[in-house]
């Protein structure tokens, strides 16, 4: 089958390369000569583990080939195939707009008969409005959410658990079949705008699960209680099982599950139905941002010239895109703090061009957490696992550790010598103390007439204590165990 796919960033190029290994007969279509061209030479535009492989493999066996050429390309195509990617501004809304403007300049080249599949990132109704501008064109429509992961996309494509696919007539099944035969899996046959409905729908549920799970090791740190107990609880009631989303862990990175969530909020607003929850996920993705931003504003108050590292800098482990990056928009907070910031990531070369300058990145964690105040892991590498205790204890001016996915709870969250602090986990002994000191007193207007004793004086927690003590007029009596760090402290 002649498959033409129509727009070449992480999805298309995914696709395109998963088709022609199929073997089908793949052109992949974009207009921009620079991305054609990196195609050409095997460079995809977006760094996924053995993607540039297999479409050496297809381009080499003649299955694929790329061109901004889009009446040479759909001259003879049975399928046009759709992954254009929406831009997301900062608040995650989609330019669909975007979508509609790419199609609308390749659609005089489209010829009948042609099988038009959408997978692109857009809201229900719209591949209907599609159909309603491409009328009387002898054209059928089919609608297939992506259900790719950045980093695991081969995978993903390749050995999925289910395909939904909607379409509008039975006689189209046959060519759709044909297409996705190869993966061996059910296919869930369904309407357009049910299959448009169930991508929002999942990765909205996934969202709020997300939220649930982080809101609820909030609950747990306040009273006491273990998020890792609760989640153990969780997971062996029936009703929930054994895979569902209640890890805590960070805000949801990279833009895709607050996509669809704000789809659906939209959709509910349009239509005049209320749907309180949709928002409110929003709100408490939000909320847990700033559960992190102000654990650090915390200790870092009063330290003069406060350094900060951060581990990984991309959208997720596996990938090199920036795209909607949370680590990227902490490092942005932690500037406006007046923090100096110095980033470590194994694949990003390059940072973008409002933090060139601006940010730091070095070639190696041990250089990013160098006489470091906190040291924050932003995006989970697995190279990160053989980071140990001692080198961040040595390294580090003041041995703290933010890790909003708990991803080093196995090793730094061990060691004593780390104030470790992750969402719902008891902050070690050293955070805790600090923790406690300043929820009760920061809050009072003044400590004149009233004397202070801090322990440990010598190090990042004391110091930072110490002079939260004098802002507010306390005498201070500082102890420690070595006296040359003392005097510099």
């Amino acid at each position: 089958m002649k498959v033409v796919v129509h727009g070449l960033w992480h999805l298309g190029s995914v696709t395109a390369a998963c088709i022609a290994e199929a073997g089908h007969d793949v052109v992949g279509l974009d207009d921009d000569p620079a991305t054609v061209r990196a195609l050409e030479g095997g460079r995809p535009p977006v760094l996924e583990p053995g993607l540039a492989e297999l479409i050496a493999v297809g381009v080499g066996a003649g299955r694929l080939r790329f061109t901004t050429d889009a009446a040479q390309a759909l001259e003879k195509a049975h399928v046009l195939w759709v992954t254009l990617e929406a831009p997301l501004d900062d608040q995650d809304r989609a330019d669909v707009a975007f979508v509609r403007r790419r199609l609308q300049a390749i659609g005089g080249a489209v010829r009948p008969g042609t099988l038009v599949l959408v997978s692109s990132q857009v809201p229900a109704g719209f591949t209907r409005d599609l159909e309603a501008a491409w009328t009387g064109r002898g054209l059928s429509f089919a609608y297939a959410p992506e259900n790719l992961r950045l980093g695991q996309a081969l995978e993903a494509f390749r050995r999925p658990e289910r395909v939904v696919v909607g379409i509008r007539n039975e006689s189209e099944r046959t060519r759709i079949a044909a297409l996705f035969g190869s993966l061996g899996v059910p296919v869930e046959w369904m309407s357009i705008e049910s299959a448009e409905a169930t991508k929002h729908a999942v990765n909205a549920y996934l969202a709020t699960s997300v939220a649930f799970a982080n809101e609820l090791a909030r609950v747990c740190e306040a009273v006491g209680a273990d998020p890792r107990e609760v989640e153990r609880g969780l997971r062996s009631e029936p009703r929930i099982g054994a895979r569902a989303y209640v890890s805590p862990g960070g805000a949801p990175s990279g833009g895709t599950l607050a996509r669809e969530v704000r789809f659906l909020d939209e959709l509910a607003r349009a239509h005049g139905v209320e749907a309180p929850l949709l928002a409110s996920v929003l709100r408490s993705n939000a909320a847990h941002t700033r559960w992190l931003l102000h654990k650090i504003a915390v200790v870092l108050a009063g330290i003069a010239g406060p350094r900060a590292a951060v581990l990984g800098l991309a959208s997720k482990a596996g990938t090199d895109t920036l795209r909607r990056s949370a680590s990227l928009e902490l490092c942005h907070w932690l500037l406006e703090q007046g923090v100096e910031v110095r980033a470590h990531d194994p694949v990003v070369r390059e940072l973008p061009a409002d933090l060139r300058g601006r940010v730091l990145l070095r070639a190696s964690p041990e250089e990013a957490w160098r006489q470091a105040d906190v040291l924050i892991v932003a995006t989970p590498w697995p190279q990160y696992l053989e980071i140990r205790p001692d080198d961040v204890v040595a390294g580090m001016r003041c041995s703290n550790v933010f890790d909003p996915g708990a991803f080093l709870a196995a090793s730094l969250g061990a060691d004593a010598r780390v104030a470790y602090r992750a969402p719902g986990r008891p902050e070690s002994a050293r955070a805790g103390a600090f923790a406690s000191v300043t929820a009760r007193d920061v809050g009072e207007p003044t400590l004149d007439g009233r004397v202070a004793i801090v322990t440990g004086g010598s190090e990042g927690l004391g110091r930072a204590t110490a002079a939260l003590f004098l802002q507010r007029g306390a005498d201070v009596l500082v102890s420690a165990r070595r006296a040359d760090r003392l005097r510099e402290a």
